[in-house]
């Protein structure tokens, strides 16, 4: 008799760069090697709703996903791919109304009626905020944006999954598990809540909405925590959903959640480790049947490096199939069922947990609680915790702070990584600049005076936006005509907290910093910068609060700054140090323009340090363009970046 075996989950790799054509071969060929679902990286121009020719683009395009500025570009990105039989993940969050729009469009034109598609749109604002940067406009307004893809999605595109909450970027940001959960449950409960209070939804169609939410979870190192962490995501989600929202149908309580392991816990220090660790992360999302993800996509072992390459998206695909179809896994019931360890951990999880978010609730709700900057510090002193115990080797991660001894790995001899061609990117504008000069402006021009009246007269946005993709608009013009309605959104940085750290090699830091303060004659006034679209912003706001806590001014003031920006800022605060974080690969395009700019404004003198994930070569070339020194996640050590701040300073009066 043969053993059922149960199906596998979806196999994904997170893809996409440099083209619309060169993705769609990407697709193409991750498809032949078996894998089963497609997961679009979009570039940040895209995801901050920015064509690929505006200012602000420059040196992004293409870097770290796909540039789609308009339905020509999406039609080549799916190209001859059956949309109506394909699951498409698309990692997109302010903009993701118009690139499901084009989504549509692209599916109607090549014959795909709309009920057919499936996939999901990530599309989880109050994350943004928090923690990955690609946010555009204010709460309210983005939240109603997300609240119009799900009645449309409802009423017309019953199999996609409009919103999926995205807990993996607050672990990235430092979030504890209790967090993780708390954070992405209050999140999931505030978009919920709105479109309950739309009232255009019948009652009765309801829990059918709350079945089309989705998740998207991290996974760590720490398996067994984390294993306990999809129960505990699983218990809740199914709890919240029945007592909240009175869904009775299990079907649509069901935790329906995808999963990219831990991108945090990788080391560009003997990176061939990243190996076990991806392995490791991926069995606490598989073990489990009752808690087990539909869908999983694993990093490239050298993404601390830089963009992974074909190969090294393979390798972690057959991490996955060697799992799924080698061994025995799928053939099991839940192999932890009655475990005295795992229900303990879970219940201690789910008290918490749900200690959390009735605090959140008391605030009245994650906005509020988003916009008074508590989840923000939160994740903030978690980061700064998680990176003092590093320091302090209290916790050991293999290769950098133990075991750092090491033979020269055969996988690094050559660069390890892929490179996006300069020249395709210059292409990329300049054929998206001769799409425009062909347009019927006039028709352009018609179509966002139609989506701006939407917005006014509080119509639902998707129908419109379709009707935009459809006559040539593009993403920079759909999200400036809602610019000029809703405004841009800062949220709280979370630097002003006070970290609290103390031991022997800290105090020695703030007496290095004290003696170069005494000889400045004042505290050393540090102006943290983030140029370009990055929205990545853990490791600058690590190092604002270290240099805060060690004794210096610290000048901050969040993300997606312009080279002018930061050049003003350093005029009228009269720094002593410039310290830049980048982390798409725009380095070589952004610090030479803010160096020619520091240059005319008379700040030649005025040291500048770059962080990043940066190259040997591109670490070099920064150097020789007048850099001071250049940090990589190898310097993990903040107390010893301090130093060399308060060194460089010094040196420099």
């Amino acid at each position: 008799m043969s053993t059922k075996v149960d199906k596998p989950w979806i196999m994904r790799t997170y893809a996409g760069h440099s083209t619309a054509e060169e993705s769609n071969k990407l697709f193409k060929m991750n498809l032949t090697k078996g894998q089963t679902g497609l997961s679009v990286a979009f570039d940040l121009p895209t995801q901050t709703g920015y064509d690929s020719d505006h200012i602000l683009s420059t040196g992004e395009v293409g870097k770290v996903g796909v540039p789609i500025s308009n339905l020509k570009d999406m039609n080549k990105l799916f190209q001859d791919l059956p949309l109506g039989k394909m699951n498409t993940s698309m990692t997109i969050n302010s903009t993701a109304a118009w690139l499901l729009a084009l989504y549509c469009a692209s599916a109607e034109e090549n014959g795909v009626e709309l009920n057919e598609l499936q996939g999901t749109t990530q599309n989880d604002i109050l994350k943004e905020y928090l923690s990955r940067g690609t946010y555009i406009f204010p709460p309210k307004e983005s939240i109603k944006l997300i609240s119009d893809m799900i009645i449309y999605c409802y009423k017309n595109i019953p199999k996609w999954n409009p919103t999926n909450i995205c807990s993996y970027h607050l672990q990235e940001a430092g979030a504890t598990p209790v967090q993780e959960i708390a954070f992405a449950l209050s999140n999931a409960i505030c978009i919920l809540d709105t479109v309950k209070e739309s009232n255009q939804i019948p009652p009765e169609d309801f829990p059918k909405v709350v079945g089309r939410i989705s998740f998207f979870v991290n996974a760590g190192i720490r398996f067994i925590e984390e294993l306990c962490k999809m129960k505990t995501f699983t218990e809740m989600w199914d709890e919240i959903c029945q007592e909240r929202y009175g869904v009775e149908d299990p079907k649509f309580r069901r935790f329906r959640y995808g999963v990219q392991v831990n991108s945090l816990g990788l080391t560009a220090q003997q990176p061939e480790n990243n190996v076990a660790r991806i392995i490791t992360e991926m069995l606490a999302v598989t073990l489990s049947k009752n808690a087990r993800a539909r869908a999983v996509q694993l990093p490239g072992w050298n993404e601390a490096l830089g963009l992974p390459r074909p190969w090294d998206q393979q390798w972690s695909l057959r991490f996955q199939q060697i799992l799924a179809f080698e061994t025995d896994l799928l053939e099991y019931q839940d192999i932890f069922e009655g475990s005295i360890v795992i229900e303990e951990k879970v219940k201690n999880l789910k008290d918490e947990a749900y200690k959390e978010i009735s605090k959140i609730d008391k605030m009245g709700g994650a906005v509020i609680a988003l916009e008074k900057g508590y989840m923000k510090e939160s994740l903030v002193k978690s980061l700064s915790q998680r990176s003092y115990d590093i320091e302090t080797k209290s916790k050991k991660i293999i290769g950098v702070n133990c075991f750092e001894e090491t033979e020269v790995s055969p996988l690094t001899v050559d660069e390890s990584i892929q490179k996006v061609d300069e020249k395709v990117v210059e292409n990329k504008v300049s054929s998206l600049q001769e799409y425009k000069k062909n347009r019927d402006e006039a028709i352009i021009e018609e179509n966002l005076q139609k989506l701006k009246s939407a917005v006014k007269n509080s119509e639902n946005i998707m129908p419109i936006s379709i009707e935009c993709a459809k006559a040539g608009v593009t993403t920079g013009e759909w999200a400036g005509a809602l610019r000029e309605l809703f405004g841009e959104y800062r949220p709280p940085t979370g630097t002003n907290i006070n970290s609290q750290m103390d031991n022997e090699e800290i105090k020695n830091t703030r007496e290095v910093v004290k003696l170069a303060n005494k000889k400045l004659g004042r505290p050393i006034r540090v102006l943290i910068g983030k140029p370009g679209l990055d929205g990545h912003s853990n490791g600058a706001e690590q190092i604002a609060v270290r240099a805060r806590d060690v004794g210096m001014e610290v000048i901050y003031h969040g993300i997606r700054l312009t080279p002018e920006e930061i050049v003003s800022t350093i005029e009228q605060e009269d720094v002593d140090l410039v310290g830049l974080s980048i982390l798409s690969g725009s380095h070589l395009s952004i610090v030479p323009r803010i160096i020619e700019l520091m240059d005319h404004k008379g700040f030649k003198s005025t040291p500048i340090i770059v962080g990043g994930i940066i190259p040997d070569k591109d670490s070099a070339s920064l150097k020789k363009a007048g850099i001071k020194e250049v940090y990589t996640p190898k310097d993990f050590s903040l107390n010893k970046i301090m130093e060399d701040f308060a060194k460089i300073v010094s040196e420099n009066n």
